[in-house]
C-alpha cells in the first residue's frame, strides 16, 4: 500500500472520480448477468465507456453516472446473448443442474453442520433472488448492497422515485413469502 500526501500528478480526473467505485460496478453487473466471468467483461466494457464520455459527466457523485452504464451494458450484453440463443434463461445452475449459490463464500470457522446450513440458506435466497423480476432484482441489489438512496436508484434505472419505492416493496414482499413459505426454484 502506498500513502499519498498529494495526489499524483500523473493521475487523471476519471481515475479520482470513477475508479473507485470499481467494486460497486462488479457487484451491480454480477447481479444483473449472474455470471462472475461475465460480469467483469461487462464491467470492463462499462468502464471504457465511462472513459470514452468522461468528458460528458457533470460533476457530482460518479457511483450512480457508472452503475448507470454498467447497467445500460448488463442489458445489452444480455440481450445479445439472448437474441443469439447461447445461453438458457436459467444461469444460475451449473452444467450438472445443481443451484450455485451465488453468495457462498465458505467460513472456516464453521463446523460442517453451521456450514450446511449456511449453505442451504444462500441457496434459498438464490433461488429467491432469481425468482424476482429483473428490475425488482436490480433495485433490491442498488438499495440493499449497494446502499444507493431511491434518487440515485432512480437516475441508474431511468424510472421515477415512486417506481423504484414500488419495485422495492414488491421485491421485499417476494422475499418474505419465500422466507415463509419457501422458494421453488
Amino acid at each position: 500500500m502506498r500513502w499519498r500526501l498529494r495526489p499524483d500528478p500523473s493521475e487523471t480526473g476519471f481515475e479520482r472520480v470513477v475508479l473507485p467505485h470499481l467494486d460497486s460496478a462488479h457487484n451491480v453487473a454480477r447481479w444483473l448477468v449472474r455470471d462472475a466471468g461475465l460480469a467483469e467483461d461487462v464491467v470492463q466494457e462499462a468502464v471504457l465507456r465511462a472513459l470514452s464520455y468522461f468528458s460528458s459527466f457533470r460533476g457530482g457523485d460518479a457511483r450512480p453516472w457508472l452503475l448507470r452504464i454498467v447497467r445500460n451494458v448488463a442489458y445489452r450484453v444480455l440481450a445479445e446473448r439472448k437474441q443469439r440463443a447461447e445461453t438458457s434463461f436459467d444461469e444460475g445452475h451449473d452444467r450438472s443442474g445443481e443451484d450455485a449459490p451465488a453468495l457462498y463464500v465458505p467460513d472456516p470457522a464453521d463446523d460442517p453442520e453451521a456450514a450446511l446450513t449456511r449453505r442451504q440458506d444462500l441457496k434459498q435466497l438464490d433461488r429467491a433472488l432469481a425468482a424476482l423480476s429483473a428490475e425488482q432484482r436490480e433495485c433490491l441489489v442498488l438499495k440493499e448492497l449497494e446502499g444507493l438512496s431511491y434518487k440515485e436508484i432512480a437516475q441508474v434505472t431511468g424510472v421515477p422515485i415512486g417506481t423504484v419505492m414500488s419495485r422495492l416493496s414488491r421485491a421485499r414482499r417476494s422475499l418474505m413469502g419465500c422466507r415463509s413459505e419457501g422458494c421453488e426454484a
